[in-house]
């Protein structure tokens, strides 16, 4: 790295760090902060691309990763704006260039962040919606075609839905987590994912909990909308070792997705009928099969088959990371496991950390009768359970378990298990512990 590019990346890494004190809360969803700043900095979010916006608990990253590859494939210039990133918070603003697109710089981001900090003066802002000021102002300087939107947090009063029109809403499954803020229940937590539907605008669901799917369907009528609803006006289904769509348009014979896991049939399913329900962009077979197999997402079902990390495991074993966390996340990685199992018979190893705010218990549960050993890890992050809480959560859902010290610890203590095979080994249970883990074994995200 040049000394001109390292004084960039420190300036806009003392700019998020003060950035992160406007506000005594991490999270406090409200619209009215955030429409006083771009008020003061001429709304640039009226001047960006036709938007793609999806909101929902699990799936939304992959399926803006299957959008973002079939849009890409059209020769289209794509935005792209997701949260929380992995290593660097650069990853959450991905611009469109010449031949395809790229994390926003260090320089850009933090000439950004300055106007944005000093139209804010000063006032109670959170963290998230003064970056996401920034990432508006970003994206209107800079010429696409579209821009992804990721939901950050519930829908209704995110910080994204400060947009007054879209292309296409997306809402992926709707499932219990982050109840602090959301509610309780499956369907108080619909009710804020479907505060992102919008009059006139097609909108595109994933397959649903009955419950969730009544609040969303009400949501539709009262603002004037319709649903393309999976299992209804659209399906997505793996047959042969292909991805076979179809809706009221005709069907649709595909490469299997990239990304591993049968849920992702789902997800690359959504982000199809996003592009094919939409009324902005005809998008040609060919790209849409394209998406299918240039897809990309760390730390979903990743095989890490490099970097420092793998070399610590025994010869032979292979080292896998997800950042699910909670119960359908937990579901969805089992599921995928035991694909893979079905195909290639492992042991199972296990590597967790997780954050005090979700059901440990539950998460873990989905691989009771999967995981030979459980290790238990810290994870950094203000509010994580210790290693040995993990541990004693592991053992009330029936698994072996051990708490340890680190994942290098951990990997280096699964030659120990003398187990008859190398083992595969998943870590899991945290995207915070999953950035760590890509930033340790030297793969971070591109």
């Amino acid at each position: 790295m040049s000394a001109r590019a390292a004084r960039e990346q420190e300036q806009a890494q003392e700019l998020i760090a003060r950035l992160a004190k406007l506000h005594p809360k991490k999270i406090d969803l409200s619209l009215g902060r955030l429409e006083r700043l771009l008020a003061k900095l001429g709304n640039p979010e009226r001047n960006i691309p036709p938007v793609f916006h999806v909101a929902g608990t699990n799936g939304k990253g992959s399926t803006v990763a299957f959008l973002r590859g079939m849009l890409e494939a059209a020769g289209l210039g794509v935005h792209v704006y997701t949260s929380p990133n992995l290593v660097s918070f650069n990853e959450r603003i991905r611009i469109a260039r010449n031949g395809g697109g790229s994390i926003v710089s260090d320089a850009e981001l933090a000439d950004a962040l300055s106007i944005c900090e000093q139209a804010n003066d000063g006032e109670s802002i959170t963290f998230f919606e003064i970056t996401t000021a920034a990432a508006f102002l970003i994206f209107s300087r800079n010429p696409a075609d579209v821009l992804l939107l990721e939901v950050g947090l519930g829908g209704r009063l995110d910080a994204t839905n400060v947009i007054e029109k879209a292309a296409v809403t997306v809402i992926t499954p709707v499932s219990i987590d982050h109840t602090e803020f959301l509610g309780m229940t499956i369907e108080e937590i619909a009710h804020e994912k479907a505060g992102i539907l919008k009059q006139g605008v097609p909108a595109v669901v994933a397959r649903q909990d009955p419950r969730a799917l009544k609040v969303l369907e009400r949501q539709a009528a009262r603002v004037g909308t319709k649903l393309a609803v999976s299992g209804e006006q659209w399906s997505a289904h793996e047959e042969g070792g292909r991805l076979v769509y179809s809706d009221e348009s005709g069907l649709l014979d595909l490469p299997h997705p990239r990304l591993i896991g049968r849920h992702q049939i789902e997800n690359a399913g959504t982000a199809i009928a996003a592009v094919r329900f939409n009324r902005t962009f005809s998008v040609p077979q060919a790209a849409i099969e394209a998406g299918m197999t240039a897809v990309e997402w760390p730390a979903r079902m990743q095989h890490l088959s490099t970097g420092r990390l793998q070399a610590l495991l025994p010869d032979g074993a292979e080292l896998w990371l997800d950042g699910g966390h909670n119960v359908a996340g937990g579901m969805a990685v089992a599921a995928s496991l035991a694909e893979l199992e079905e195909r290639v018979p492992r042991p199972l190893v296990m590597i967790v950390g997780m954050l005090g705010t979700k059901d440990t218990d539950g998460f873990l549960a989905c691989f009771s009768g999967l995981a030979r050993h459980v290790f238990a890890v810290p994870v950094p992050a203000e509010i994580a359970r210790t290693p040995q809480e993990v541990a004693a959560a592991a053992h009330e859902v029936g698994l072996s378990a051990d708490p340890t010290a680190s994942v290098e610890d951990a990997l280096g203590r699964v030659a120990a298990l003398k187990l008859e095979t190398p083992p595969r080994v998943l870590i899991t249970g945290s995207l915070y512990l999953a950035g760590a883990v890509l930033a340790a074994n030297g793969t971070p995200p591109r």
